[in-house]
């Protein structure tokens, strides 16, 4: 942090530098009564985020970024803190948090602890927000070889605390790659590997994401792909394989058994799945990546579950690009807390888009904005057939600085007036497909978000540029509040 970073953060938080003088601390076990309640919560002034810097010619660690996002406070903007990891090449991806909102009414229980799962290196580290929110520090560094001795899993993805208090975390495979993904769990006092969720009986399967509806007794899962055949980059000659996911599990939460399988289609590469944040609800949604769509599940009367596409991004026939249809690469969602729009990002066509889903079964498109992409006019790409636009966006310029890449992961306000985006997928990928941003380190933007009759609008004054940092550009990925948020929350 330079100097006059470090003297107008003391101005806003005088009593950083000594902590008995009253530091705000860890959030207590109120936390928030339902979705709605949390809506009212005060404005988000801190985010954490995760910064790679695998594979760099500077062979600098990674990092959790805290960014100030503050608009009254002279470090807005800025990343304030930075508690870098003493390993190379973890790629840092995905965050969760030792409690959620299922605490409500319970004192006893801090959200003090973040979880940082590494995809990269197979690597867990549980990060102390407690005793300084503003500067966190490292608390335990669980090792790749422990979980692999307890799990044989590796290739870490997303973690999720659960009803009973362990920590969950998905696995894509072992530690060779294969397809054997799986649910590890760990002790949220000791921080030990407990060892696998589901049942050994229903065998291993493939893995991504997971969403849990304790109120249905179920746990649905997604497939991303065999990870020794993506880890380096996207092969098209790997379509039509069994290589990447198609299918969507559903697990009983109380005997951890495997129910049932929903086909979603080859190559469709289901990665991030949602319930609704209506505790009651037996309805959500989740992105396929390869296939650019939405899907949306629900629990049909006979008590099974069934799933329906509901949202088709088309491909763009092109020219100067790797291929000559383009399709959206369809990544992220992310659902207001009302569950009334869903968000989601195409990282290579570039724009991040608002559907009202008042109606699961019929989303409607009512905000679309472009933040960088593949389509921009004036680059190598040239649009032929577009069934959807009738020009080519124009470059996105924020401060004077061309947005590079795509639209990757998001971060709604709890308040869902305000949308965060960073645009790194995956380094290898990166490299591949946006080989600017690898050079220009990434960013994260902020979008301004119509929440009464719906609509996108990039924020100019907002700009986290990640290519200015000491190290060296650094690629930014996942984000969340010190107070939970729309992605790791769930009410049971």
């Amino acid at each position: 942090m330079s100097k006059i970073q470090t003297k107008a953060l003391d101005a806003k938080h005088p009593d950083q530098r000594n902590p008995s003088k009253g530091r705000r601390r860890s959030y207590h076990g109120p936390f928030y009564d339902s979705p709605l309640e949390a809506m009212k919560a005060p404005r988000e002034e801190l985010m954490y985020v995760q910064c790679s810097l695998t594979g760099t010619n500077t062979r600098q660690h990674g990092y959790l970024a805290t960014v100030d996002v503050d608009p009254e406070s002279p470090c807005y903007c800025q990343v304030i803190h930075r508690l870098h990891l003493p390993y190379l090449d973890d790629e840092l991806h995905r965050s969760g948090w030792n409690a959620s909102s299922r605490t409500f009414g319970d004192t006893s229980i801090e959200r003090n602890r973040l979880i940082l799962p590494c995809f990269g290196s197979g690597r867990i580290y549980v990060v102390d927000t407690g005793s300084d929110q503003y500067a966190p520090s490292l608390c335990k560094i669980i090792e790749p070889r422990e979980v692999i001795r307890k799990t044989n899993l590796s290739f870490l993805h997303s973690s999720r605390c659960l009803s009973s208090g362990e920590i969950m975390i998905c696995a894509l495979g072992d530690a060779f790659g294969n397809a054997r993904g799986g649910l590890l769990l760990l002790d949220p006092e000791t921080w030990e590997v407990k060892g696998t969720w589901e049942c050994p009986e229903d065998g291993p399967v493939q893995m991504c994401d997971f969403w849990y509806q304790p109120r249905h007794n179920v746990l649905i899962s997604t497939e991303w792909g065999v990870p020794k055949f993506f880890i380096d980059g996207f092969n098209p000659e790997n379509l039509r394989k069994d290589i990447y996911g198609r299918n969507l599990h559903v697990w009983d939460w109380t005997t951890h058994r495997l129910l049932q399988t929903i086909d979603l289609g080859e190559d469709s590469d289901p990665t991030e799945i949602r319930f609704l944040h209506d505790p009651n609800s037996a309805h959500g949604f989740v992105a396929c990546f390869l296939e650019s769509s939405i899907h949306h599940f629900f629990k049909t009367e006979d008590g099974c579950w069934t799933a329906e596409k509901v949202i088709q991004i088309p491909n763009k026939k092109v020219s100067g690009w790797i291929y000559p249809e383009m399709p959206g690469f369809t990544f992220y969602i992310v659902i207001s807390l009302d569950d009334r729009f869903l968000y989601l990002s195409n990282w290579v066509h570039g724009d991040v888009r608002q559907y009202d889903i008042t109606n699961p079964h019929c989303p409607k498109l009512v905000g679309q904005v472009f933040v960088g992409g593949s389509l921009q006019k004036g680059g190598p790409v040239t649009v032929l057939k577009d069934p959807e636009l009738d020009r080519q966006p124009d470059p996105v310029v924020i401060q004077g600085k061309t947005i590079q890449g795509g639209p990757h992961m998001l971060q709604l306000s709890l308040d869902g007036k305000r949308l965060y985006v960073t645009n790194s997928l995956y380094t290898p990928w990166d490299k591949q497909f946006y080989p600017e941003l690898v050079r220009e380190g990434s960013v994260m933007l902020q979008l301004d978000v119509d929440t009464v009759k719906g609509g996108l609008s990039t924020n100019k004054s907002f700009l986290v540029d990640l290519g200015q940092e000491p190290d060296g550009p650094a690629w930014a990925h996942g984000m969340c509040y010190p107070g939970g948020d729309c992605t790791t929350d769930i009410w049971e």
